[in-house]
Parts: structure tokens; sequence; C-alpha cells
């Protein structure tokens, strides 16, 4: 275990974070006593406290904690880039991070393999190493357009290849491989994925409490109505469905089927797909879900013969208009078999229970292919355009051990895959500790391991492998069984002497073999399996009557899906087998792998009922034991489990030795002979290598952690004891300091208070003798003001005297008919005003006036007269011809 990798941007302060405050052991290399008690109780002590991740070695042990944590923020993603891997707690991020600066630093190519079984997190963990590598990598229009259709293809992926198990919601039904491409800088190009072993099986039929592929059920719920109606002429209810309603199960409760659609679709067009062929797809799935509501009953023919008869016509006539075929080609290909020999054609009619295995088959391949042709579909969108050098991170999502209670063809296939992966995991590993050994002049010794090369070529090995024998018995005339499979694997002396198989026939006491299984002892433990199914999965064929049938198709994809039922290339070869298939494809696999560096993440589910915080020791046990964690740690363990540059150690351990502290001018390396010497080792208990230590005990390195912990204790107290004194003494000087300060403040206070006082009495002393002054002043002014006054006071008076006294006379003569003309004037006028406002009315007959003063008496009299005659005149202008003509007959008349 290296625990440098390149400079740190943290600096000595940070190194070694990994020992520093940690929960359990972080690493279990470091573990112990190493044992499988000490391993589950450090990972459950871990999950407890919410640290879902421990490391062993550059393996990062994931356990799903089955809720939201604060851990993949994009603050965590910043923290974690650049870093060395053992800087920071154990994380995704910290691995990530590690290969991808290593393939862009070193030039040297990259894998991540994530493994575990269903609902332990692999897609979420692969979620987030695609999520770190988008984040950290360079931006530009063409880079984010890259990033983007990479992200994206992950809903189309868990759309087509994921369903509902009873033990994940979201479990990936298939293995993924997914190499992405980066150019000099490290941004990324381009991708190629690889699809492995999709479980096609659960398109006919899933277990009680499952569900079948996500997109069935987002098709149902999410496709507009027009879609639905004038396009597919589905319903939206699943339970119409044959192949959705075996389970029980249609709904998950934190999965929203119609919004899920939506991201599907829209990944699938930023991928590339075009609308005819988002169409396209929609109509393959509609016809598989019409196809299953067909079904089959056997009837007598007219010739006395037994023939097929097929209900629900309706459905396979809809299945017709979506795929464009003839209703009477599909009849006949779903109930008659065209076997040709030596070329002549003999046509069979099939039993009900053929007829529905054809029909499931079709169903099954259709979906297959579409699957694949999605996948390559997607790859020629996010594939390399130019042909300039590359490097290559390949992430690799695949499914864990299996140990079921029931174990057939595909938990052996699916263990063979781990075996290799096992395999290839120690080959590199071991390869990479002798490596370091040799750069590092340390004597390499043999370690010894569980080498599962034998149980590899028990399987794989040609013409006597398991998956051989399996293939010839595929392809043998005659009478062909699973029993017969079975019988000849047990006849075979190279299988059946092999340490690693037992039957009953090999083990005729142990009752725990069935008579129609088989046992291998695999590294992750004893399997049993039962061969019934083995051949019919393994040969998976298609009839050669339906491959022709879809080649016949006007559909836009068919013709593409089925390309061996064109005629004018009509083979008589047998198509490989799903085990051929399959060992090629884990061949190129592991030829792929072999060429990079791995990277490992190991998930864990801790408890069958996805509840957080409950940690099931049993189950736990169970998958440490078949993912091989326990021969992980002893192959990082074997040798010196524990090596580190000779800066970053002394850095952290110089304060155990006098000579090496407070500082080491000399020789990193000879700082950290003096430190061992010191402490008193043992020479086998460590190495020194070129560039590093080496201890190879974990013990040592817990009694260097234990020292450092006890010197650290005693060199805090000294450093507290010497900041508490200087701190003290800065708080006296400075107290001391503001003692005089304040006593100097003080004593300007109070000079400053005496001096305002005395101003302040100075200022009232001279205004009020001011005061006086101006009020004495004032006085004055005001009595010489007075006499002025007085004096013209009485000048005024003496010359109104004076002119009184010379005009006396003439005032006499000439005022008194004056003021009696006026007062007559006046005498008049008030009269007339006051006649003016008491004049009678208009009317001839009112005799009303008012009284005057017996002055006017005479002049009263008149004015009575002229106002009554100026009335009648006014009265009578008023009158027309008519009333005067009355007036005169009327008086007349009297």
């Amino acid at each position: 275990m290296a625990l440098s990798n390149g400079p740190s941007r943290a600096g000595d302060s940070q190194m070694m974070s990994l020992l520093d405050n940690m929960i359990g052991v972080s690493d279990c290399v470091l573990l112990e006593p190493l044992t499988e008690d000490a391993f589950v109780e450090n990972l459950q002590k871990r999950f407890k406290a919410n640290e879902i991740y421990t490391y062993i070695g550059k393996v990062v042990v994931s356990v799903n904690p089955y809720k939201p944590l604060p851990l993949f923020s994009q603050n965590n993603i910043s923290e974690y880039r650049g870093m060395n891997l053992y800087e920071l707690p154990p994380h995704i991020y910290a691995i990530t991070d590690d290969a991808y600066r290593a393939m862009r630093d070193k030039n040297r190519d990259q894998c991540v393999i994530i493994s575990g079984e269903s609902g332990a997190g692999k897609t979420e963990a692969s979620k987030i190493v695609m999520q770190y590598v988008a984040a950290v990598c360079g931006k530009g229009r063409d880079v984010d357009t890259v990033k983007e259709q990479l992200l994206q293809s992950n809903p189309v992926l868990e759309a087509f290849g994921n369903a509902k198990t009873n033990r994940n919601d979201n479990s990936s039904r298939f293995g993924k491989y997914m190499d992405i491409e980066f150019d000099f800088k490290g941004d990324p190009m381009g991708g190629v994925i690889t699809n492995y072993l999709l479980e096609k099986s659960r398109v006919v039929t899933q277990a009680p409490g499952e569900r079948n592929f996500h997109i069935f059920y987002q098709l149902l719920a999410g496709a507009p109505d027009v879609l639905m109606k004038d396009e597919l002429d589905l319903t939206r209810n699943p339970n119409d469905y044959h192949y959705l309603n075996q389970s029980g199960t249609q709904q998950i409760d934190n999965i929203n089927d119609k919004e899920q659609l939506a991201v599907t679709q829209k990944a699938m067009q930023v991928l590339g797909f075009t609308d005819e062929e988002i169409l396209s797809v929609y109509k393959l799935l509609g016809s598989i879900l019409k196809l299953g509501n067909v079904e089959f009953n056997s009837f007598n023919t007219m010739n006395g013969t037994d023939g097929v008869k097929i209900q629900r016509e309706n459905e396979l006539l809809d299945v017709c208009d979506q795929l464009e075929c003839s209703q009477q080609d599909m009849i006949h290909a779903l109930t008659k078999r065209t076997i040709g020999q030596k070329g002549e054609k003999v046509t069979t009619t099939l039993t009900p229970s053929q007829a529905s295995y054809a029909r499931d088959a079709l169903c099954k391949a259709i979906y297959d292919r579409l699957f694949t042709w999605a996948i390559k579909t997607i790859n020629s969108s996010i594939r390399v355009r130019d042909g300039s050098g590359r490097k290559v991170m390949g992430v690799l999502d695949i499914y864990g051990f299996e140990i079921f209670e029931g174990n057939g063809f595909e938990q052996f296939i699916i263990n063979y895959c781990n075996e290799k992966l096992q395999q290839i995991f120690i080959e590199l590993t071991l390869k990479e500790e002798q490596e370091e050994y040799i750069v590092e002049g340390i004597e390499w010794t043999n370690i010894e391991f569980f080498n599962n090369i034998a149980i590899c070529d028990l399987i794989e090995k040609s013409n006597v492998g398991i998956l051989s024998m399996l293939d010839e018995e595929c392809l043998r005339p005659g009478d062909v069984s699973d029993s017969t499979f079975l019988n000849k694997m047990n006849t075979t002396k190279s299988i059946i002497k092999h340490p690693h198989y037992e039957s009953r026939s090999k083990c005729k006491s142990d009752k725990t073999i069935d008579h129609e299984s088989f046992r291998l002892k695999h590294y992750a433990g004893n399997v049993n399996y039962c061969v019934n199914g083995f051949i019919d999965k393994n040969n998976d064929l298609l009839f050669r009557d339906l491959s022709q049938l879809m080649y016949k198709c006007d559909h836009l994809l068919l013709k593409t899906l089925f390309p061996e039922g064109n005629p004018k290339h009509n083979s008589q070869k047998r198509p490989p087998t799903t085990a051929f298939q399959f060992k090629s494809s884990i061949a190129q696999l592991m030829k792929n792998l072999v060429c990079k560096d791995p990277n490992y993440i190991r998930c864990i589910k801790p408890n069958d009922d996805k509840a957080p915080n409950d940690f099931n020791e049993a189950l736990v046990r169970h998958q440490v034991r078949y993912l091989g964690l326990m021969e992980n740690v002893r192959v990082r363990r074997a040798g010196y489990a524990f090596r580190q540059s000779y800066e970053l150690c002394l850095s952290r351990y110089k304060m155990l030795c006098p000579k090496t502290w407070p500082n080491w001018n000399g020789p990193a390396r000879e700082g950290m002979v003096q430190l061992f010497k010191h402490l008193g080792y043992k020479k086998e208990e460590y190495a020194f290598g070129r560039t590093k230590i080496f201890i190879r005990n974990p013990r040592t390195l817990f009694d260097l952690e234990k020292r450092r912990h006890h010197r650290m204790h005693y060199l805090a107290t000294l450093i507290q004891k010497i900041y508490k004194g200087h701190r003290d003494c800065k708080k006296y000087q400075k107290m001391r300091a503001s003692v005089t300060q304040i006593a100097a403040h003080y004593k300007g206070y109070k000079a400053k208070s005496k001096y305002l006082k005395m101003r302040m009495s100075c200022i009232l002393i001279t205004s009020l003798w001011r005061g006086y002054l101006a009020r004495k002043e004032y006085k004055r002014l005001r009595y010489e003001a007075k006499c002025i006054w007085a004096v013209g006071i009485i000048k005024k008076f003496f010359i109104g005297w004076r002119v009184r006294r010379e005009y006396r006379k003439l005032f006499s003569a000439n005022a008194a008919p004056k003021i009696v003309a006026f007062m007559r004037r006046y005498v008049i006028s008030k009269y007339l005003l006051k006649l003016k406002t008491q004049l009678p009315s208009m009317s001839p007959t009112d005799k009303n006036w008012p009284p005057c003063s017996p002055i006017h008496k005479s002049a009263h009299l008149k004015l009575k007269d002229v106002f009554r005659r100026w009335r009648a005149t006014v009265y009578r202008s008023q009158v027309d011809e008519q009333k005067k003509r009355n007036s005169w007959d009327k008086g007349h008349c009297k």
C-alpha cells in the first residue's frame, strides 16, 4: 500500500489523514487481527458512523447506506480533486481522481471495476465515477457536448437494461463496460460501451414482486394519448398484458414512470436517435406486449392430425400492423417449423407449448437485439471521430458473485466471469507489488494465496472444460438433455477427478448435492448448480421461420436486427451458443483489462430490506466471502503491509527521536534510520527501500501511532505551557500599557475638565460684566431717546397750538355752513337708502308704504304718488290686448 502517489497540494500538515481521527480502520490492510470477524466488525463500526467507504489498498469497499448522505456535492468534488489517495477519508472520488490523474499525467490507461450483488449500489457507483470525471475535466463547447452525451447514456441504458427485483428497485440486468477516451489534456473525446449477458428471460417471465424492464412501464405511463391510440393501440394498464402482470407488481414507490419516459426520450434525442427510430422502438415494445397476450390451443384438423389454433387474433393483427407484415406469415411462423435437410424442406406443426416457446423466444430475441442495437446507436454517437492518439479510462459495472439456494445456468456464467476477474485481480496486484519491490530494491518473496487458475481451467479449458462439454452436448445429434450433459461430466476423467469439482456420482455419501446438480469450489465458496435448463439456455435457438419473418417485415429496424433472415444469405450453420459468446466476450474483456491499470470498487448490501442503519452481519459476511475481500487483504498484507516515502514518514514521526526533532537537516532516509534505531524495533520488522520505508506488520505501525499519540500529548502540553506563558506575558504587557494609557487619559481628562471649568468661569464673569456695561449703556441711550421724543412731542403740540391760534377766526366763519350742508345731505341719503330697501310689492292693489321721519313728510308723499303711478304703468304694459278687451267688457257690463 503506497501512501504517496505524486505531489500533494495539502502539504505536510494534511498528510496521512487516513490515520487521523478514523473510525475503526480506514484501510483494512492495517486491520489487526486479520480475521473475517474483525473485518466485518470494522465495516459495521464505520457503517454506523455513516462512513460507508473503506479501503483495501487501492480497492474501495462501498456499503450501500440506503439513505442520502452529504458526500457527493460539488464541494466534495473540489475537496478530492488533485489530492493523493490517502490524504482524505476513503471515497469513490479519491480512487477515481487517482485513476484520472494517472491516466492524464502518466499516460497510463485505467479501468474502474465495480462489482457486487444486486442492490449493493453498483449502478450508483458507476454514476458517481462518471459524475466526478465529468466535473474535473476541462470545459468547452465540444467537451461539454461529449460529457452530456456520455452522461445521457445512463438513462437510456437504465430504461432498457434495468428492472425492479426483490433486492433492488433499479437493478442492472446486464453487465456494462464503458471505455471513455480522452485527449492529451485529459478532456473527454468520446467513448465505447460494451454489454454482457442481458437477462432477456425477464421479458417473458418475472418472479413475484419483481417487474419487467423499466421501459415497458414508462411507455404505458408516459406516452402521449395520440401515440397510445393512433400508433401503438395500447392501454395504460399493465395488468392488461401477460408479460407485465405475472409478478403482481406494476408500481415502484420512489420511481415515477411517466417522468422517467420524458428523461429517457430526451436522452435518446441527445444521443442521436431520430424521431422515426424512437417511434420504431416504441412499436417494437408494443408488439412484444401484444405478442405476450397471444395464446395457443390445440385442435384436430380435417385429416386427423393435431394443429394449433391462435386465440385473440385481434392482438396478433395489431402486432402485424406494428411490424408491417402479413398476418398469414405471422401465424405460419408461430405455429409451424420448417426444417431443411439436403435441399429438402419439411414443415411440421408445433404443439401449443412449442408455439408458446417460439413466441417467447421471438420476444426475447427482439428485445435482446433491440438493446444491442440501442447500444450500437449510442456508440455511433459518442465514438471518437478522428484517429489521434488517445488515453482511455474504462468503467466496468458487472454482476458480482452469486450464491443462491437454487443456482442455474445464469449463476454459473456470472460466477465464471467473477472467477476471471478475481484471477486478473490477483495477477495485476501481485505484478504491481513485485514491480514496486524491484523498484525499491526490496527482496521479493513468494506470496502464498488461493490461485483460482485451476477453477478457470476447469470451466473454460478447450475440449475438456465444462463450457466445452456443454457446447459439445448441445451440438451432438440424438437424444440430448440436461441429464446427459451431467453424465458426460461425471464420466470425463479431467472433470470428475478435478479437486474443485464434486457431484453425487463422485461423492456418493454427500447428500447436500442432489442427483441433478454438481458443485464447484470457487474462490468465494462452494456453489451447487442445478443442470436443469443448461441445454436450452445455452442453445437459445430462434426458429429460422421467425428470423425470416422478421426480415420480411417492413418495419424500420427489423431487417437490421435479424440479418440472418435474409434468404440470400441463408446459412445452415448453427448460431454460436450462449456459453461460446460469453466466453469470447470475457476473453476480450480480460484482454482489455490486462493492458490497463485496474481500480476496484466492491459494493456491499447491508440488508435485504433496503433499510437505512440496518447492518445484517450474516448477509455482509456472505458478500465478503464471495467478493473475495479477505483474499484481497491477504494479498495486500503479504510481505510488507505498509510503505511510505521517507519524507512523509519522517515528517510524521520525527518527534519520537531527539535527533530528528524538531528539525532534521540531513537526508530523510538517514533520519528514518536514526528514528528506528532510537525506537529499538527489530530489523526484520522493517526494510529501507530506495525512496520508501517498508513496515512488515501493522502492529509496528500502530505502535508508532501510539507513541506519536503520547508524544503529541506531551508536545501539546509543552506547546500549551509555552503558549500560556507567552499569552500571560503578552497579557501583562498589554495590561501595563493599558494602565499607563488609562492614567494618561485620566490625567489629561482631569486637566482638561479643570481648564474647561476655569474657562467657563472666565466666560461667565466676562459675559456678566459685559452685560452690565451693555445694560448701563442701554439705559443711557434709552433716556436720551426719551428726551428726544419728548422734545418732538412738545414741539409738535406747540406748533399745533400756534396754528390753531392763527386760524381760529377763519375756521369759525366758514366751517358752520359747510357742516350743516353736509349733515343735511347725509340725512337725505340715509332716508333714500332706507326707502329703497322697504319699497312695497309691484301689485297695484298693494297699499302699503313705509313710514318716514317728519322731516321728509312732503317728499315722502310725493314719492309715494310717483311710485304708485309708475307701478300702474308697468302693470299696464305687461297686459296684452285680449286681456285689456276682456277687462273693458267686464267694466262696461257693470
